[in-house]
């Protein structure tokens, strides 16, 4: 008896449960239904309506790729639309322009979401480089592709993008990436020579970094074929990543070492000869505080002035990376 109480009055408290869920759900339903129906409830007014009041942006938009395909040869009905096709039907916004939930924005300023601003976009530009898009950094982070890429206007050669070229507008927001180019020794990115997208995919890849591969070696292999082997002798720490020695942007180390030779090798090697021969006496500060002789072992190349196959070695005799 006591037990079907019991179980009477648990059927109870789950059905008062469901009906709390039940009414916030029709809340939410009906929060969203005002938005959904003045939108449902616009109406196409074309183009030359709109260049009424935006007509130096209709003169800017003419210059753009976008332009061209939606005026002379649109694909489907909505591309007919040109204005309309991205920011959806007008008639409203006409009426009132200072309503900004009767049309899609794609400014930060308009207020539209990230990602309705971004479904827009998918609609017609999805697949491809962008397949993994959703559930990326970039997509994580709340970015639209307003905030990379600007359609109503061609500042760059191609791809639409806000600046006039690749790394201005990846700069725009990596600035420690900016700063790291600026150094000594560093990818060939502000002579104009590499770009962002050569080791990036902006839009989204299988990786954190968003890189064009499975690894950071198989991204520095696309141009140091050299370095990928199979080798006889591997060096573990150069097969393991590229970046446990190079950073990746830029380093005020010679050749985009991470640490002046021979100290880098010290992190690892740290026992041997290595110690015996070069210690902190021998080096340039050392000296300074009253140390031994400068060693010729600690300048320029250092340990690779004899193991000069640091990377792996097909030699026979080559176990030392000696040759």
């Amino acid at each position: 008896m006591i037990w079907e109480r019991f179980l009477g009055r648990g059927a109870a408290l789950v059905g008062f449960v469901m009906l709390l869920l039940g009414l916030s759900a029709g809340r939410m339903a009906l929060a969203a239904e005002p938005a959904a129906a003045a939108q449902n409830a616009a109406g196409y007014v074309g183009e030359k309506v709109c260049a009424t009041c935006h007509d130096v942006q209709s003169n800017v938009f003419g210059h753009t790729l976008h332009a061209k395909v939606f005026r002379e040869n649109p694909r489907n009905q909505m591309e007919k639309q040109v204005c309309e096709a991205c920011h959806g039907p007008g008639s409203i916004h006409a009426e009132n322009p200072t309503d900004k939930s009767a049309i899609i924005g794609f400014s930060r300023e308009w207020g539209t979401p990230a990602e309705k601003q971004t479904s827009t976009c998918l609609s017609c530009h999805k697949g491809g480089n962008r397949l993994y898009w959703s559930g990326s950094t970039h997509d994580t982070n709340k970015l639209s592709c307003s905030d990379c890429h600007n359609p109503m206007a061609k500042f760059s050669p191609g791809g639409l993008l806000k600046k006039a070229s690749i790394t201005e507008t990846c700069q725009s927001c990596h600035k420690q990436q900016q700063s790291e180019f600026r150094r000594r020794s560093h990818m060939p990115v502000p002579e104009g020579k590499m770009s962002c997208v050569d080791c990036h995919n902006p839009h989204g890849s299988v990786t954190k970094p968003l890189l064009k591969a499975k690894s950071v070696n198989d991204i520095c292999y696309t141009c140091h074929a050299e370095k990928r082997g199979p080798f006889l002798w591997e060096h573990a720490p150069a097969k393991e990543s590229c970046l446990t020695c190079h950073a990746a942007h830029g380093s005020n180390q010679d050749k985009l070492l991470n640490v002046a030779r021979p100290f880098l090798c010290q992190q690892c090697h740290q026992s041997g000869h290595q110690f015996n021969f070069i210690n902190n006496q021998d080096t340039v500060p050392g000296i300074a505080i009253g140390g031994g002789q400068n060693s010729n072992r600690a300048l320029g190349r250092s340990c690779q002035s004899c193991h000069s196959q640091i990377h792996g070695s097909n030699h026979p005799s080559g176990a030392r990376f000696q040759r």
